[in-house]
Order: structure tokens, then C-alpha cells, then sequence
């Protein structure tokens, strides 16, 4: 069979014959035993379903085994034979262009060398799925080489609902994951419901089909090192990062590291994504002794060296090795995925990676304890490191709330009684570390509508790819000219960064790009690109976001951490944002519980668009992408956040439509 007739024929009439589970690829960790034995009884049953009744007395005992030996049922004999990977868009069958980009989109998120565990549909975060079975995978890729413009394909966190009559401007695609009662939002809640199939984490750009590989985090932490070191007023030559995480996202730190000119010292546990990464050039140098590692770093600070350095190792043992050697660290962070710390997130130090996995799935309880204790010991470290100078933030993945549940000493000394820029408050937690959203991202970028914009290039072309580089690059370069000096630092960094894409090699799977822009920026270079797609210069181009941005997201420990009149708990902005993409163009839309801060810690929303070069898309890109932005300056706005009270008067002075209610300020001697 064809590519082309694979994807057609959906679930397979005849059974393929049972795939062997390759040891050569990065597997999701076994998940903990959690189900009652009914409840097992009810998961075959949820994984019978999508197959013909004649089918179940074969399928039940392999079914059970995987049940048993992984904690989820993820049907690894339906794996396609075919290579996973983004192709030209023209290679995908269907009625719908619009279907075939969104095909285009699923399976860059399960290319090999995009997936952080592919054969478990897991494209980031160590639980961030697209789908949750393969049988998923091939109903979706079915409907959509069937849909046509007048029909919308509903997802049930993974679960492929139908197609339903609608008209050519709804969203072809609505996709909700993990969007359970607020009551029943624990992780052991996140461990059943999945373990049964009937919801999922899709993280925040998985399971909305939107993850371009590592580059857009790339860009948001050189951003983001770039302003710490900004902030503490020192050049990043020769300044010295230290960090953790090399699994899905965090892969992109040591990159970042390097864009931004400094050494990174990042700490990975598990070898196999270690020698991924450095395979992949993301990385230059891998150290597995930390003899080797102070002297390299020794070195490296003497000779003001730009490089990064993966330790394979916990870095726990960093932390406190570079205390005894007295090596300074200018900027600390950690990006383990600590939103997952009971299921693979997060290690504890003094046993081995092979060791705590078995520890992790046999006895939860102990591993639990042990990574609890590694949170105290981390923390006793990082504090050591701030006592001498370093500054250290929270990057967005629940270290200091898992830090603070783990007893460590995390928390500010002083009981702050009203909001604070260095600490969180609200529900009696006040940490001693910002969020990088609360120091950094917040005030310089999201509050001025600054976020990641991103496209994707359907033909497949690295031509097309550079063309729109330079397209971008020249937008940006001319609103520069008359931009107001409250944004001229983000449009430079930009200009720089779009500059040096091509030369960093950003590219891994689709050929896709990420730049930080505001509403303006966004419509001008999505025009742009409309007008030479119209022109035949390039072919059509997917527009899209992280999840990680100025509306598209309510996270109290993260995107809106910076928000201090009480509402950051709050979960109306990511809603009214992704309603209002659905109805102002967007080609599909989607809504998470979970993401990078965990289960049950933030509800995100994103969406896709796709640029044919017809009017109709101008109008939409146009409609959408002004809202898309200025939905979160509003909230930030009402929040009483100076550089989004600018950005929302500057965008009701560029469009009369646009009528925001503005706070009016106290004097706070009244209030005493």
C-alpha cells in the first residue's frame, strides 16, 4: 500500500502483525500501578472499542500484557511502517488543504527526531501526547484525508469524536485535552483517567499539534538569558548558566546558552537523550565526571569561552560541587519536567536513572520520598549559590512549588501581606525565587504583546524557509524605524535572532521558525507572507503559537505570575482566547488542563492557521491575530501592569474598533 492508501484506510480491517518493542528507542518510563482490577476490566474494554468485535479474543491478552508491563495501553502493533515525519504537503491525501497541513503538523510532532518518546505518541515533557493509542493516530489521519471544508473534526483528548456538518469558516479542528471537573485534577486523577484512555496531558503545543522541535524554546531561553544577564548588569561572556533537563524542550538550553554567548552547564540523568542532544549539535561537549567537569568549567570561565557542557549526571551533585570548588554561578535555573515529578520528571540523586525507574514504577511511595529529599538537598544548594550572588529563577516548571511541597527552604522568610514582583502570593505561598515570567518575560515581553509567533512552511523547502526569513526580518527591521523606545530593546533582539536562524541551525523536523513579536508584527509578517504565497513566491504556511504567551495562557506560577491584582488563579483569559480565535479564523483551535507547571496548575489554550494566499486568509489573519494578542494586554491591563496599560492605549490608538476598560490607579497613602 501507498503512503497515501495507509492513511486512508484508518484501522486496519485485517490485523498488522505485532511490532517487537525496539530497546533502541526512548520509551515513556513505565507508569505506577494504579487501577482497581475492575477498572483494568474497563480499560480493555475503553482499547477494545475502536477495533470490530471479531478482533477482541487476539487483541485482549496483548492489550493486558502492555496494560500490565508499561501502565498504558498504547497498542504499539498499530504503529505505522511507514517513516513519521512532516512531509510536503502535497504528499498527504485528502479534500481539505486545510486538513492536509494539520496532518502535515501530527506528524512532525512524532518524528523521531522531534518526539521525546515517540512509540508512546509523547512528543515533550515526558507525558505531553498528541494521542494516546495508535489506533487514535490512524482514525484522526483517516478523517481528515475525508474531511472538506464543511466539516469539523471534534477531539476528546486524543480520542478522534467524528466529523460534524459545519461551514468554511469554523475551526476544521477543536481540540480539548485533559479538560476534567476541577475537583478531580490531582495527578493520581491525570494517572487513572489515562491509564484507562479516557484523557490525556497534551502538554501545551502536543496535543495541539504545534511543537516545532526544540527551536522555540531555543528562542524564548535565549530571550530570557539574555535579559537575566541584562538584569544583573553583566555581559553573558564568560558568565556561567547552570541548569538541568535535555529530555523533549529543556534539550534547548545548551543552544540558547550558546546564541546568548555564555557557558552552560547543563545536567541530564538519563544517557540516552545526553548523547541525542549531542548527537544533534545542540550540544558541544558531554562530561560524566565532576573532576572533569569543575575543571573544564575552570577553564572555560578563565578563557571567556562561549560553550555548553551536558554533565551526565544529577545536577543536584553540580549544585553542590561547584559550592565546595567556590565556582561562581551568574545565572541558575532548572527546566526538568517537575510538573511530572512522580512519573519520570524528576530524578533523585544517589541512585542510578535505570535504578529509579524500577523505583518509580515498583515502589512510588519510596520513590516519591527520594525525590522529595533531592528537592531539599537541591534547593540547600541553589540557596548557597544566592548567598554568593547568583540569581536563580523558577523556568516555568514547577520547581519552586514542588520545592515548597517538598518542605524545602524555598519560601521567603518574611510574611508578605500584599502583592510583591519578587514573590507570589494570594494563597500564602511566597517563594524566595521569581518565576522568569514574574522578573523577566512578564514585564519586558508579555505585558507589551511580545510572544512566540511561529510558522511553518508546508512545502517542506529549506527555500521557502529562508524567503521567509527575509520577509520577516524585513518587516520587523521597518517598524524598528518608527517603534517607541518602550520597545525597542524586543525588536532588536528579534531582528538579531531572525538574522542568525538560518547560520544556528534551528531546524529539527518541519522546516519551521519562531520569533517573538507583537500583534502588529504578527499581522504584518503574516500579510506579507500571504502576498507572496499569492505571488507563487513560497507555497502555503502554517501560523502558530506557543501556548506560552500574552493571552494564550492562565498559569499563576508561570504566564501570569506577573499578575498581582488577584486574578492570576483565574482561567477566563485562556478560554475567552481560545473561543475567540475559533470565530475570528483560526484553522483549528485547542484548550489544555495542564502544561509546563502540571496537571490541574494551568489551563492553556492555542491555535493554527493556515495561509493560502487568498483574501479570505488576509481578512482572517488580520481579525484573529489582533485578538489573539490584545485579549491577554487587556487582562494585563486591567491588572494594572504599566508596559501593558501602554501597549493596550497604543492599540486602540492604531484601531478605532478597540475599546478596553483601563483601570484607575489609588493613591496608596489613602488605602493606609
Amino acid at each position: 500500500m501507498t503512503f497515501q492508501e495507509q492513511i486512508q484506510q484508518g484501522i486496519p480491517a485485517i490485523l498488522p502483525q505485532p511490532k517487537p518493542y525496539k530497546a533502541n528507542i526512548n520509551h515513556a518510563p513505565k507508569r505506577k500501578e494504579i487501577l482497581t482490577d475492575a477498572e483494568k476490566k474497563l480499560a480493555l474494554r475503553n482499547a477494545l472499542r475502536y477495533f470490530e468485535p471479531q478482533h477482541h479474543v487476539e487483541l485482549i491478552p496483548e492489550f493486558r500484557y502492555e496494560l500490565e508491563m508499561y501502565g498504558r495501553i498504547y497498542m504499539y502493533r498499530f504503529r505505522p511502517d511507514y517513516k513519521m515525519y512532516a512531509r510536503p504537503i502535497s504528499e498527504y491525501p485528502g479534500k481539505s488543504e486545510q486538513a492536509k497541513a494539520i496532518m502535515l503538523m501530527i506528524q512532525n510532532n512524532l518524528d523521531y527526531a522531534v518526539a521525546q518518546h515517540p512509540h508512546e505518541l509523547i512528543t515533550y515533557g515526558g507525558n505531553g501526547a498528541v494521542f494516546s493509542n495508535w489506533a487514535q493516530y490512524l482514525l484522526t489521519m483517516k478523517y481528515l484525508s475525508e474531511m472538506t471544508d464543511e466539516q469539523t473534526l471534534t477531539m476528546y483528548s486524543g480520542h478522534p469524536m467524528g466529523l460534524f456538518p459545519s461551514h468554511k469558516e469554523a475551526p476544521r479542528v477543536v481540540v480539548t485535552n485533559g479538560m476534567v471537573i476541577p475537583n478531580y485534577s490531582q495527578p493520581d486523577d491525570w494517572e487513572r483517567m489515562n491509564a484507562l484512555g479516557v484523557s490525556q496531558y497534551g502538554q501545551m503545543t502536543a496535543g495541539s499539534y504545534m511543537y516545532i522541535g526544540p527551536q522555540g524554546i531555543v528562542h524564548g531561553t535565549t530571550i530570557t538569558v539574555l535579559n537575566g544577564f541584562r538584569k544583573i548588569k553583566r555581559s553573558p561572556k564568560g558568565g556561567l548558566f547552570v541548569t538541568s533537563g535535555l529530555g523533549g524542550m529543556s534539550g534547548a538550553q545548551p543552544k540558547a546558552g550558546n546564541i546568548a554567548g555564555c557557558i552552560t552547564v547543563c545536567a541530564e540523568v538519563n544517557a540516552k537523550i545526553t548523547h541525542i542532544r549531542h548527537s544533534q549539535g545542540w550540544i558541544n561537549e558531554v562530561v560524566e565526571n565532576l573532576d572533569e567537569l569543575v575543571q573544564r568549567v575552570t577553564l572555560a570561565k578563565a578563557n571567556n569561552e562561549t560553550v555548553s557542557i551536558a554533565y551526565l549526571g544529577n545536577v543536584v551533585d553540580v549544585w553542590e560541587r561547584f559550592d565546595e570548588e567556590n565556582l561562581y554561578i551568574d545565572l541558575g535555573s532548572d527546566q526538568t519536567s517537575l510538573h511530572n515529578p512522580w512519573a519520570g520528571g524528576y530524578y533523585p540523586v544517589g541512585i542510578s536513572f535505570e535504578e529509579a525507574n524500577d523505583l518509580m514504577a515498583n515502589n512510588p511511595v519510596l520513590f516519591k520520598e527520594k525525590v522529595q529529599e533531592t528537592l531539599r538537598r537541591h534547593t540547600t544548594a541553589i540557596n548557597k549559590h544566592t548567598a554568593k550572588g547568583t540569581y536563580f529563577f523558577d523556568y516555568g516548571n514547577a520547581f519552586l512549588l514542588e520545592a515548597s511541597r517538598a518542605g524545602a527552604d524555598i519560601l521567603k522568610k518574611e510574611n508578605l501581606s500584599s502583592p510583591c514582583p519578587s514573590g507570589r502570593t494570594g494563597v500564602g505561598i511566597d517563594f524566595r525565587y521569581p518565576s522568569y515570567v514574574q522578573d523577566i518575560m512578564g514585564p519586558m515581553c508579555f505585558d507589551y504583546g511580545f510572544g512566540p509567533f511561529r510558522w511553518v512552511c508546508t512545502s517542506g523547502k529549506p527555500e521557502d524557509l529562508a524567503k521567509t526569513d527575509a520577509i520577516a526580518c524585513q518587516v520587523l527591521e521597518e517598524m524598528a524605524k518608527t517603534a517607541p523606545v518602550e520597545i525597542q530593546q524586543q525588536m532588536q533582539d528579534n531582528i538579531q535572532w531572525i538574522k542568525g536562524a538560518q547560520e544556528n541551525k534551528l531546524v529539527v523536523g518541519s522546516q519551521a521558525r519562531i520569533l517573538y513579536a507583537d500583534a502588529e508584527g504578527r499581522v504584518k509578517i503574516a500579510e506579507a507572507f500571504n502576498q507572496a504565497i499569492a505571488k507563487g513566491e513560497i507555497g502555503a504556511v502554517v501560523l502558530g503559537r506557543d501556548h506560552h504567551d500574552v493571552s494564550g495562557t492562565d498559569s499563576p506560577y508561570r504566564e501570569t505570575s506577573n499578575i498581582y491584582d488577584g486574578s492570576r488563579f483565574t482561567a477566563d483569559m485562556a478560554i475567552h482566547n481560545v473561543i475567540g480565535d475559533s470565530f475570528r479564523g483560526a484553522t483549528w483551535v485547542s484548550i489544555h488542563n495542564g502544561g509546563g507547571v502540571g496537571w490541574g496548575e494551568v489551563i492553556n489554550g492555542g491555535f493554527g492557521m493556515v495561509l493560502d494566499g487568498t483574501p479570505e486568509a488576509s481578512r482572517r489573519l488580520a481579525s484573529m491575530l489582533f485578538w489573539d494578542v490584545n485579549n491577554g494586554i487587556s487582562r494585563r491591563s486591567w491588572a494594572r501592569n504599566e508596559g501593558a496599560v501602554f501597549a493596550i492605549k497604543r492599540a486602540m490608538e492604531a484601531e478605532p474598533l478597540l475599546k478596553v476598560t483601563l483601570p484607575n490607579l489609588v493613591d496608596d497613602k489613602l488605602l493606609n
